[in-house]
């Protein structure tokens, strides 16, 4: 059974007898000496997809749920279903485009490295790589002499999304993100 304090994003877990996930934690530190640290808890409802939103403080226990973690790849996109294959039995698994949002733009054709969260064997949600390599498309040009530890510039992955980037970085470059955060870790 976790604790409030231990909630991340995308834990699986029971409130009511209802199986939810964890969509966003916030932490709320006290004001007053004493007082307990407060968790706001967004959850989305797996059955219905209705959001809750719960206070919790750090000592407070809810039922964990048991889910099958399996690692799979991502396929393709078929309209609002994205379909997955798991990689020990070769099943094909979808999920909703709405259930996973969050780490969609960081999917690419056959990326390999992701866990899927199964439960009776339907995907209720993914958790990808820590870490992706992505090419940059676009970004001013390459200051010379510049270093690591030097400004930064914008950049637009493949993927679409911008990043901040250093200077010394260029187009057609490929570089390793994190894909929790959406910054840039290094050259690939």
């Amino acid at each position: 059974m976790p604790k409030a304090s231990e909630f991340k994003k995308g834990m699986i877990v029971s409130i009511d007898d209802q199986v939810c996930i964890v969509k966003q934690v916030e932490v709320q530190s006290p004001s007053s000496r004493g007082a307990p640290t407060l968790y706001k808890v967004r959850f989305t409802n797996i059955q219905t997809g209705r959001k809750i939103d719960q206070s919790f403080k750090g000592d407070q226990f809810l039922a964990n749920v048991e889910v099958d973690r399996r690692p799979v790849q991502y396929l393709y996109r078929d309209g609002d279903m994205l379909t997955f294959m798991d990689m020990e039995d070769y099943n094909q698994h979808s999920v909703s485009a709405d259930d996973i949002e969050d780490q969609m733009p960081w999917l690419t054709d056959g990326m390999e490295g992701i866990t899927a969260l199964l439960i009776e064997g339907y995907i209720l949600s993914i958790e990808l790589p820590q870490t992706v390599e992505l090419e940059i498309i676009d970004t001013g040009p390459a200051i010379k002499g510049a270093t690591a530890n030097a400004r930064t510039k914008p950049a637009t992955l493949s993927n679409g999304i911008e990043i901040q980037v250093p200077e010394y970085v260029e187009a057609g470059l490929m570089v390793k993100v994190n894909t929790e955060t959406g910054k840039f870790l290094s050259r690939a």
